[in-house]
């Protein structure tokens, strides 16, 4: 037995919709239609090859331990991107073998990670 790719991120959202502005407009993740009726709302987003889970909850804190990560190939292109969109991207301090990193916030206060590997 082995564990696959990762299948999806699942993460609480205080404003649905602005959630999927920022993932989709900003970000430039898709909707994915087959999500079923839960029974409270949400929807599911893919990006690139990965999957994000939006799930609407009003009472969750969100906290930048826990956080997803998203490799890209040119993390300077996207804190620029970031900032014409208004979003902050901080970045950590470089450790070789860690890759490039900068933090974003989602409008919900999620926390997630854009990642370019050392190559």
């Amino acid at each position: 037995m082995e564990i696959g790719r990762v299948q999806h991120v699942g993460i609480c959202v205080k404003d649905l919709a602005a959630a999927m502005d920022f993932y989709c407009g900003v970000m430039g993740f898709t909707v994915d239609e087959s999500r079923p009726n839960f029974g409270i709302a949400g929807c599911w987003l893919n990006a690139g090859a990965n999957q994000v889970h939006l799930i609407e909850l009003d009472d969750e804190t969100p906290s930048g331990a826990r956080h997803f990560a998203l490799e890209v190939d040119d993390i300077d292109a996207w804190t620029a991107h970031l900032a014409e969109h208004g979003v902050e991207a901080r970045p950590l301090k470089y450790f070789p073998g860690a890759g490039r990193q900068v933090f974003v916030n989602d409008p919900s206060g999620n926390a997630f990670e854009l990642n370019q590997p050392d190559r």
